[in-house]
């Protein structure tokens, strides 16, 4: 894509202006009109701006009937402790009526370091599930709900573990379904648990991409991901151009790796926030659907309907939580919801209330996923597809959005693509502007959060929080003691070698050598530390 053309090869429409007596501004700092009508979609055709649900370019969603018949899957995102503790929340989720987990690993898995390292001191299972071994995945049954795992620059090594136990069990790596986040850009961007490099962690991930393709080919290698960059402060209009040139990125560095589109990009997905905010946040995924589907046909040449289909994941925004008059946040996840069902999600994670504060407790976690069940079955939401098409504000917010992502998309282009951009801090920094901005909108009164800066109470009613066991890091130092006591520690270090030796050859694939030091016993943490002799860790430069 070069830095003067059109990322989705087309003429971005031009709407006439109509003045109205109220305009107030998106979160995105676009125009918010007090009221819309027709002219405001002046020589806007639907067949060419809209077309038909599950059909190109799917700004109306990407299958034809959505969700009648069948709701989104409802994924809830857990994990704390160990392993055990992790399992039983999840057997309560499922019980509960959850289609799909989502995995949250302790700080120290996501850095890649087990957890007697001395930087793990104190993180071990506080906010997420600690994994250090096959061990830490052993009667856990992976066969029974889809799976997500959010983990990203050691993504690799749970993704193989998780082969490792599923062949153990019987379920052959073939018929594994699941997704891995693996989206190492947006930590450079917002979320900071990167390890390696930028340009050693692309490699990792087209790895990833090859070895899935051959071996776990209903795998969804990767989970592009804007919510991380929303909740750190980016505005919707830049948490779906960020997001985007980070997908643009990965497609380049795979097509680099010698891979060919259509055999990589149905597998790609995507991973958003929803907002309070209803109808900036439907013209958003609208918007980010369109953007999509022409960057894939017309930049890249993609032949197959699913390469230009984006998929994605939503979740509610924790970022709006309050700790204050928790229940509240209730109401506040329903409305997130709303807007993430009306914008045409695949699967959704509801907050619970209580996050704000804590951990959320068994009930807190329950509420969150009834909240989706009622929408889901005691609502009309799902009878009719994109009840919000052909409405004046929407359409009109669709395009302005649409039009300013382009615009975003564009200057990064010019500064050479998302990791250059990433390099120069560009969009660390346009985020953090916009964080500021926020915060200086809620102290001045401008910007309204219930229970904090209007309509507080003089005293908050108690409550106990969910703590996680504070044995966890001791009892998890121990395991891997153990461990190391009793297996074959010659063998072990003869894969490690092979392990590091293939980081150095970039030739030559890094998970099968992996997947061998996985199986004798190598811990995370020591897999991760082959590369890190290699490549190094990422220092990034302050520019704020």
């Amino acid at each position: 894509m070069s830095a003067t053309s059109n990322p989705i090869g087309h003429t971005p429409v031009s709407h006439t202006p109509v003045s109205h007596t109220s305009v107030s501004h998106t979160e995105s700092g676009l125009p918010f009109k007090a009221r819309y009508e027709a002219a405001d979609l002046n020589g806007w055709i639907p067949a060419d701006r809209i077309g038909a649900p599950g059909a190109f370019p799917y700004t109306r969603g990407i299958h034809s009937t959505m969700y009648v018949g069948r709701p989104w899957t409802m994924r809830q995102y857990a994990g704390f402790g160990s392993a055990k503790e992790s399992n039983l929340r999840y057997h309560q989720l499922v019980k509960a009526g959850t289609g799909g987990l989502s995995v949250a690993f302790d700080l120290p898995t996501q850095m890649g370091m087990d957890s007697d390292a001395p930087l793990a001191q104190g993180e071990v299972g506080k906010v997420g599930v600690a994994i250090d071994s096959l061990e830490d995945f052993a009667g856990i049954p992976l066969g029974e709900v889809s799976t997500s795992m959010t983990i990203n620059a050691p993504a690799c090594i749970l993704l193989l573990l998780y082969q490792i136990v599923a062949e153990e069990q019987g379920i052959a790596a073939a018929d594994l379904k699941g997704t891995i986040q693996n989206d190492v850009l947006k930590e450079y961007i917002a979320r900071g648990t990167y390890i390696y490099p930028p340009r050693e962690s692309l490699r990792l991930i087209t790895d990833i991409f090859s070895y899935c393709q051959t071996n776990l080919p209903q795998w969804n290698t990767i989970s592009i991901s804007g919510y991380h960059m929303a909740e750190a402060g980016a505005t919707p209009a830049q948490e779906v151009a960020f997001t985007l040139a980070n997908g643009i990125e990965y497609v380049r560095a795979a097509l680099a790796a010698g891979l060919e589109i259509d055999e990589f990009a149905p597998r790609l997905a995507f991973f958003f926030v929803s907002r309070t905010t209803i109808l900036e946040e439907v013209a958003k995924f609208r918007a980010a659907r369109r953007i999509w589907a022409r960057v894939m046909r017309d930049e890249f040449g993609a032949k197959n309907e699913k390469s230009q289909m984006l998929r994605f994941h939503t979740q509610t925004a924790g970022v709006q939580l309050t700790a204050q008059q928790p229940e509240v946040n209730l109401v506040r996840v329903a409305v997130q919801a709303l807007a993430a069902v009306f914008g045409g999600t695949q699967s959704l994670h509801t907050n619970s209330f209580d996050e704000a504060i804590a951990l959320p407790t068994e009930k807190a976690a329950r509420l969150a996923l009834r909240t989706q069940q009622v929408i889901a079955f005691e609502t009309d939401v799902t009878k009719t597809v994109d009840p919000f098409a052909g409405s004046y504000a929407v359409e009109s917010l669709t395009d302005e959005l649409e039009e300013e992502v382009l615009r975003l998309m564009a200057k990064i282009e010019e500064m050479g693509g998302a990791a250059a951009a990433i390099e120069k801090s560009f969009q660390k920094s346009e985020i953090e502007r916009s964080a500021y901005e926020v915060t200086r909108q809620i102290d001045r009164g401008d910007r309204v959060v219930v229970g904090v800066n209007k309509f507080q109470i003089s005293e908050e009613e108690p409550y106990t929080p969910l703590r996680v066991d504070p044995t966890i890091g001791a009892t998890q130092c121990e395991k891997l003691n153990s461990l190391r006591s009793s297996r074959d520690n010659a063998a072990v270090a003869a894969a490690l070698a092979a392990v590091k030796s293939a980081a150095l050859d970039t030739n030559q694939n890094l998970l099968p050598p992996m997947k061998v030091a996985l199986t004798l016993g190598a811990t995370v943490g020591e897999v991760a530390d082959q590369l890190r002799a290699v490549w190094g860790v990422y220092r990034p430069s302050e520019n704020f």
